[in-house]
């Protein structure tokens, strides 16, 4: 084995990949759950965040409980997790308690967080995005929130994502001005067992640097969790293209400025492992990694020879052009072709072609 192998190799090792499920639109079932987390768990992916936002009772009703039958399902998914080494999570957005953090909302917390022990969760994650932050004091009375709850779970690691999780001026538009140094002041407050999510420059950032992250770590006083955009595809605008092609902009030389690594997937269970195992191999060989053999190796081990094939020739067609500059006889040829193939990657070619997996702007603004 070559030092340049070797290194390599401990880089992996020493980065804790994840998937968060958090993107907007259908969910995953719990079989396509397991089907990625078996797919994932040998292959450097150490954790899995549960928190979709077509789950009601993580966000707009997260005060209520589950249904018995979503904790049994949360429960045996855990222990699927744990059983292959991976860590279950679980990611919660307490729509806007930092406004009036009163008795009331102090129960509804507890209740959840016991349900949580319940269930025997490994990862809690406090999700503040998607809720306005223009107030002042906005990372002093997130703080209390978290500190309060990681006094009260079970969880052996607790992770935040703050409201301006990224530099993307977007956030300040969306949600309102972000208070000066936020990121500063939730820094300094926090505990530093606490792990911070970050998006980087952007929301769905095109690359992150370790320029870049090492400045965030100083803001933070520690090194952040990326929760990295790719290869989501939920929204109106991105539910109508297919995120296939292998990670780029994700130098190995970033391991040392995150304390992890979380990838947020795509619609498509299936077809999101392929640019997944891409991330895994980038870390294992370093300046070695070639996106290009890197996502040819993917699709095979995930879709086998022949179909990987067949994506791979029509990938200009859907990452890029998408469904909206696909003319009417070349989407039906397109579908016949896939139809052929028996497999859940295909099946998910074949329904996003029909337009299943499009995402309203209504889904987004309710979820």
């Amino acid at each position: 084995m070559s030092n340049e192998n070797h290194e390599s190799l401990g880089s992996i090792e020493s980065i804790e990949l994840g998937i968060i499920e958090g993107f907007f639109g259908q969910p995953w079932s719990w079989e396509e759950r397991e089907r990625v987390c078996e797919t994932l768990a040998s292959q450097g992916y150490g954790f899995y965040l549960y928190a979709p936002k077509a789950d009601p009772f993580l966000r707009r009703r997260w005060m209520e409980p589950h249904p018995p039958e979503t904790s049994q399902a949360l429960t045996s998914f855990g222990q699927f997790c744990r059983a292959r080494g991976m860590r279950f999570g679980i990611g919660l957005s307490p729509f806007e308690a930092y406004r009036n953090f009163d008795q009331r909302v102090r129960d509804a917390l507890a209740a959840k967080l016991e349900a949580f022990d319940e269930l025997g969760i490994d990862d809690l994650a406090l999700l503040f995005d998607d809720m306005r932050g223009d107030i002042p004091e906005l990372a002093d009375r997130q703080v209390e929130i978290i500190h309060w709850v990681k006094a009260r779970t079970s969880a052996s690691r607790v992770m935040v994502c703050p409201s301006y999780y990224s530099d993307d001026p977007v956030l300040d538009r969306v949600f309102g001005q972000r208070p000066e140094g936020y990121l500063e002041r939730l820094g300094e407050l926090l505990d530093p067992a606490v792990e911070v999510f970050w998006t980087g420059e952007e929301v769905c950032s095109r690359e992150f640097s370790p320029g870049h992250l090492e400045r965030v770590s100083r803001q933070l006083r520690r090194k952040p969790l990326l929760w990295d955009n790719y290869p989501v595809n939920d929204g109106p605008r991105m539910s109508q293209f297919l995120h296939l092609r292998g990670f780029t902009g994700r130098p190995v030389a970033n391991g040392d400025w995150v304390s992890g690594h979380g990838i947020n997937p795509a619609l498509q269970p299936t077809l999101s492992c392929i640019p997944a195992l891409t991330l895994a191999q980038s870390y294992r060989q370093g300046t070695a990694y070639q996106y290009g053999g890197a996502f040819m190796q993917a699709a095979r081990k995930v879709l086998g020879a022949e179909l990987a094939e067949a994506l791979a020739s029509d990938l200009l067609i859907f990452q890029d052009g998408g469904l909206g500059r696909l003319a009417e006889d070349s989407k039906q040829k397109l579908i016949a072709r896939y139809k052929a193939f028996n497999h859940p990657g295909a099946r998910e070619i074949v329904r996003w072609l029909n337009g299943e997996y499009t995402v309203t702007g209504e889904e987004v603004q309710t979820q």
